[in-house]
C-alpha cells in the first residue's frame, strides 16, 4: 500500500475575477521510504498540493490518503503521521532552541520529561547540542533550518513535507541539509516530499521527480529517466528535461516564490 495516494486532488480558489484552479485533478502515488522532488514553475500548484496533503488547506475535489489516513475523514490522523516545514519556518525569535523544542514536544502531548528527552535526542541527531541555550534569533540560516527540521520531527512522523527547504542557504548549509534528509530516509525509513526550485537539489536528492505544471502532473520518473526521455540522455541536465516538459525555466534560484 502506498504511503501517499491521491486521486483527482483539486483546489479551486474563488477570487473577485472568478474561480482560479490552482490544482487540477492530481493523481499521485508515493511509496514508503521514497524521497520525492516536486518541481514546477511559479504558480504550478506545488505549495497548494503540500498544504492540502498536510490538512492546512481543504481540497475542493478528489481524495487522498497519507500514511493510511483519509485526508477528508481523518485529518487529525493525517497530522499525527506527517510533519510539515514551510518555506519561512515558524520559530519564536524570543526563546532559546531548547525552549522551542520542548514547547513543540508539549504541543504533541509529550510529558515534560518526554519533551526534554526528545529535545536532547533531536539535538544530538541534528547537530544542535551546542545551540540549545542560544536564542533562535541568533541562529544562522543553516542552524535555523536545522531547528525547523527538528521541530517537524518531534513526533516521529512517517512522512515529512519540506517546502523549499534550502532557499537562502549557503552551499555548505545546503549540502549538510541534503545529508540530513538522506539520513532520515536511510536510518528511519521516513518518506520525504520536497518542493524546490533548485534542479540540482532534486537531481541529487530525489529518488523520483514529479513535475507539476498548470496544476497538473506533467511528467514523473527518476531523474535519469526524465533526462533520457525529455532531454535525450541520462547525462543531460535535469534543467534540460524540465524545460522540455514545461517550456519554461524554473523560478529564479536567488529569490524563489511560493507556488
Amino acid at each position: 500500500m502506498p504511503i501517499i495516494s491521491t486521486s483527482g486532488l483539486s483546489r479551486t480558489f474563488m477570487t473577485k475575477a472568478g474561480p482560479v484552479e490552482a490544482v487540477r485533478s492530481i493523481d499521485l502515488t508515493v511509496r514508503a521510504g521514497e524521497i520525492i522532488g516536486l518541481l514546477g514553475p511559479n504558480g504550478a500548484g506545488k505549495t497548494t498540493t503540500l498544504r492540502m496533503l498536510t490538512t492546512l488547506l481543504a481540497p475542493t475535489g478528489g481524495a487522498a490518503t497519507v500514511a493510511g489516513r483519509d485526508l477528508a475523514r481523518d485529518p487529525a490522523g493525517v497530522r499525527a503521521k506527517c510533519g510539515y516545514i514551510a518555506q519561512s519556518g515558524g520559530v519564536d525569535p524570543h526563546v532559546t532552541v531548547r525552549e522551542e523544542l520542548v514547547t513543540q514536544g508539549r504541543l504533541y502531548r509529550l510529558s515534560k520529561a518526554g519533551a526534554l528527552a526528545r529535545t536532547a535526542e533531536l539535538a544530538r541527531s541534528l547537530g544542535l547540542e551546542d545551540l540549545l541555550d542560544r536564542k533562535t534569533s541568533a541562529l544562522s540560516g543553516g542552524q535555523r533550518r536545522r531547528l525547523d527540521l527538528a521541530m517537524g520531527l518531534t513526533h516521529r512522523p512517517e512522512v515529512l513535507f519540506l517546502d523549499e527547504p534550502t532557499t537562502g542557504l549557503d552551499p555548505g548549509s545546503r549540502t549538510a541539509l541534503w545529508e540530513l534528509v538522506r539520513r532520515l530516509r536511510d536510518d528511519f525509513g521516513t518518506t520525504v516530499v520536497l518542493t524546490t526550485h533548485y534542479l540540482d537539489e532534486a537531481d541529487a536528492l530525489a529518488d523520483r521527480v514529479v513535475v507539476v505544471d498548470d496544476g497538473r502532473v506533467a511528467a514523473e520518473g527518476t531523474p535519469a529517466a526524465l533526462k533520457t526521455t525529455y532531454a535525450g540522455s541520462p547525462d543531460a541536465s535535469l534543467q534540460d528535461a524540465f524545460l522540455a516538459v514545461t517550456g519554461r525555466a524554473p523560478a529564479s534560484e536567488a529569490a524563489p516564490v511560493a507556488a
